[in-house]
């Protein structure tokens, strides 16, 4: 049981610290085996704050606060619904939902070569923000969408990573401050958190080194893709 933790966290910090957004979807790949899918959705979440913290300090210079607070105030009040859905709602078939819909958005972002590099209307933006909410009370997944609305807010990487990961540490604050509160995390969760921070801060040093050959040219291709199998694992499993 512990191998289900310690390695998917050292993969999902990898994958964060490269892409901005993924580790959940790593973690929950897993997580579902041991925990209910709530709970391993809050875990998931917490195994990962070190690793954000940790990226919002190194990109603290090119945080723009106000690109961040509303999309958040947007994002957490759906997330506050949506946690509780996960008692009453087919969970399946919004898994499905959640596949097609990337699927889609990786193909159009990699056939059209100038899709990510304009930016989104705010009807669009809006429900970026709504879906990716939804989604993230449910399984902690939130990223997919919110990476690509602050891709195309950003004209480098750093400039991307800073905002993306200021959100999701806005975020871990506030849903897991609701989960604690409604009892979705407990007390017996923290040894599996502790362990999986360990693994993930280890992925996310790996990653800061690769990063330093990386542009935001190709990063936009490994998330689109990214995004796309993403996708697919959530449609075929």
């Amino acid at each position: 049981m512990l191998w289900l933790v310690f390695l998917p966290a050292l993969l999902a910090g990898l994958i964060q610290g490269l892409t901005g957004f993924g580790s959940a979807i790593i973690m929950m790949i897993f997580l579902p085996a041991i925990l209910p899918i709530g709970q391993g959705a809050g875990v998931a979440t917490l195994v990962m704050a070190a690793s954000v913290i940790t990226l919002v300090y190194r990109y603290r210079h090119d945080i723009h606060l106000r690109r961040i607070i509303l999309p958040f105030i947007i994002y957490a009040s759906v997330a506050t619904w949506s946690i509780h859905l996960t008692r009453v709602w087919d969970v399946h078939r919004l898994r499905l939902m959640l596949g097609i819909l990337l699927v889609c958005l990786a193909i159009y972002f990699l056939w059209s070569k100038s899709a990510g590099d304009r930016r989104y209307p705010w009807p669009v933006a809006i429900g970026f923000m709504l879906i990716s909410g939804f989604f993230n009370g449910l399984f902690g997944i939130g990223g997919p969408l919110m990476a690509l609305y602050f891709l195309s807010l950003s004209d480098s990487t750093d400039e991307y990573l800073a905002s993306i990961e200021t959100f999701f540490l806005f975020d871990t604050i506030y849903v897991t401050s609701v989960r604690v509160a409604t009892g979705v995390l407990v007390a017996s969760n923290i040894p599996l958190i502790l362990l999986g921070m360990v693994g993930a801060t280890t992925g996310t040093i790996i990653a800061a080194h690769l990063l330093n050959h990386l542009d935001i040219n190709h990063m936009k291709r490994g998330i689109y893709l990214f995004i796309g199998l993403s996708g697919l694992y959530y449609l075929f499993f």
